[in-house]
């Protein structure tokens, strides 16, 4: 069956960096444009970033532009975000999900087949 497992979450300091990572299995992982969510305690789950099935095109969130860096590794069937200058208020639960195709990179929740459980990133100020 479809499973992506999130790992890499944990609690720093602002300004600190956080690597997050996606491992998928059960589908064409190569095949699917991929994406970062978070959701806030309290909040909707917003967009963060999604990449192109080659990884050759990617979309952020205009906040988060210069700060996160998404990437794949379609050779292992991960997904990566790289999180830089974190701030407090990029404190929230992490999911990666998977869009197949044709695909949106500045989809929304709904266009997404699959979703990992997610991990938490806490950010202290």
């Amino acid at each position: 069956q479809v499973q992506l497992v999130e790992s890499g979450g944990g609690s720093v300091q602002a300004g600190g960096s956080l690597r997050v990572s996606c491992v998928a299995s059960g589908y064409t992982y190569s095949s699917y444009c991929m994406g970062w969510f978070r959701q806030a305690p309290g909040k909707q789950r917003e967009r963060v970033a999604a990449i192109s099935p080659s990884g050759r095109s990617t979309f952020y969130a205009d906040s988060l532009k210069g700060r996160f860096t998404i990437s794949r590794d379609n050779t292992k069937n991960t997904l990566f975000l790289q999180m830089n200058s974190l701030k407090a208020e990029d404190t929230g639960m992490y999911y990666c999900a998977a869009q197949s195709i044709p695909c949106a990179l500045d989809a929304g929740p709904s266009r997404y087949n699959y979703w990992g459980q997610g991990t938490q990133v806490t950010v202290s100020s």
